[in-house]
């Protein structure tokens, strides 16, 4: 039997890199953009397919839930067979089912092949950034992880628009139609240049994956329905649900030496921090991109085009800062970088809530900016350091890890939302985007606390390096 070619010592060569990076790309349009695309569509598809918007909301709930309950078990499953299988297999799980979904005419068969698509989203999510790990150079991870950021970042603003394009001029199956040439166009640069990596040897976990998607899967679905005002009972009983397999599930991952939970990465204090941090601030990041349509058209007026492009400047500047801070972020703390960002982001969101009576579209305009530039600025440092604080052979459990905590901020910031509005029906929007405020100045703290660990982790090493002098004289 043949052997696998080797990991890649550090990084690829170029031209292979570039082109392993645009798979990575093309995949993380794909996950991320099909998302806004379905949400913006979902009153059109409702119309034509004959549904009720209760029933409905499960084209798109069906998509964010499959990617929950598998993101950490397929992170996993990646460092035991290989992030690239893994990776190529969600994108050709997810090409297929975009397949079925144009070719759906019913709710029912449609709500299926978005849950299958949800599978395949959470294959290539859940280990990009360890496959990133592999493609850059160890000096150059920072500018990797903040190209990424970067394509989630436009992806995600930009779905609407393109979903808006389409809908003008065609029928709403081929919003998954134009998902097929690009996803076999990624798959087809994925099998030739993606990276292999070396292979744990423990075998999969199945009673932790299980425990894991229930513990994520009740506890999402517990924070939305009580976002969305539904029976307390439900709430509270998906909670205890929750709650319950959570604790099974770490204290099934204390006695682990790889566990799929990663408690191991946990102990970190660095990773730790930035998985706080990181839930911090997209739990803001969703206050703010969830009101601000609601905040301009109801208090000011705006027309849903004058929204569009007011927010436009948000991603813009998302899309300048994440690759500029990659490479600052190997010359400075990322602590330091991350608070600095979330203070600007902070700052952007309170300028936002605090718009004169008659603003001016450049009023607007300058405070989106801001709140994007912080946005940027901070997230690829945060990514950076979890995915390097991290052993190497457990980068899936890092990546999977930056997904889930992605998932959970985005998840209970829309909640909060929801429940700002239903109970402060005049206020809500603004309340929200004071809230995110509070989020992000909490986020800003926790990046700071991380300048003491990283200084603390250097004197440490510094220490060693003298012992070691030392004694070799």
């Amino acid at each position: 039997m043949s052997s696998l070619p080797a990991e890649p010592a550090d990084g690829l060569p170029v031209p292979q890199r570039y082109w392993a990076i645009l798979t990575i790309a093309l995949g993380l349009v794909l996950a991320v953009m099909d998302g806004a695309i379905a949400n913006i569509a979902l009153p059109t598809i409702a119309r034509e397919l004959k549904a009720s918007p209760a029933f409905s909301i499960w084209i798109v709930n069906g998509y964010q839930l499959a990617i929950t309950i598998s993101l950490l078990p397929l992170a996993s499953l990646g460092e035991i067979i290989g992030y690239r299988r893994v990776y190529l297999s969600g994108l050709a799980l997810f090409t297929l089912a975009s397949l079925f979904c144009t070719l759906s005419h019913s709710l029912l068969t449609l709500t299926v092949a978005r849950i299958v698509q949800g599978f395949g989203a959470a294959g290539i999510m859940s280990v990009n950034s360890a496959l990133v790990r592999f493609i850059y150079p160890r000096a150059q991870l920072g500018r990797g992880i903040g190209y990424n950021a970067m394509v989630v970042a436009v992806s995600a603003a930009v779905g609407p628009t393109v979903a808006a394009g389409i809908l003008a001029v065609a029928s709403w199956p081929y919003l998954f139609a134009v998902n097929l040439p690009i996803g076999i166009a990624a798959l087809t640069l994925g099998l030739r240049t993606l990276p292999y990596a070396r292979r744990a040897s423990h075998p999969f976990d199945w009673q932790s994956g299980a425990l894991s998607a229930i513990a994520f899967g009740f506890g999402i679905a517990a924070i939305d329905s009580f976002g969305h005002g539904e029976a307390l009972v439900a709430s509270v009983a998906e909670f205890a649900v929750s709650i319950a397999a959570g604790v099974l599930l770490v204290y099934r991952q204390t006695h682990m030496a790889s566990p799929l939970l990663p408690v191991d990465l946990l102990r970190i204090p660095i990773f730790a921090l930035s998985i706080a941090t990181s839930i911090a601030s997209f739990c803001a990041q969703m206050l703010a991109s969830v009101s601000i349509p609601f905040y301009l058209q109801s208090r000011f007026g705006y027309s849903a085009v004058e929204m569009g492009l007011l927010i436009t400047p948000w991603p813009i500047t998302v899309a300048f800062a994440a690759p500029v801070a990659g490479r600052l972020v190997e010359r400075y703390p990322a602590g330091l970088l991350g608070g600095i960002g979330l203070l600007l982001f902070a700052a952007g969101l309170g300028s936002l809530a605090m718009l004169p009576a008659n603003p001016t579209h450049f009023d607007v305009a300058w405070r989106m900016a801001l709140t994007g530039l912080g946005f940027g600025l901070f997230q690829t440092p945060n990514n950076r350091t979890m995915i390097a604080a991290a052993p190497r052979e457990r980068s899936g459990g890092a990546s999977g890890m930056l997904g889930t905590a992605r998932l959970l901020g985005q998840t209970t910031g829309a909640a909060l939302v929801a429940l700002l509005l239903a109970r402060f029906p005049t206020d809500g929007t603004q309340l929200s985007l004071l809230t995110g405020v509070g989020f992000a100045l909490t986020g800003a703290v926790l990046s700071m606390l991380r300048l003491s660990e990283t200084g603390r982790r250097g004197a440490e090493r510094v220490q060693v390096q003298e012992g070691q002098r030392l004694k070799g004289e």
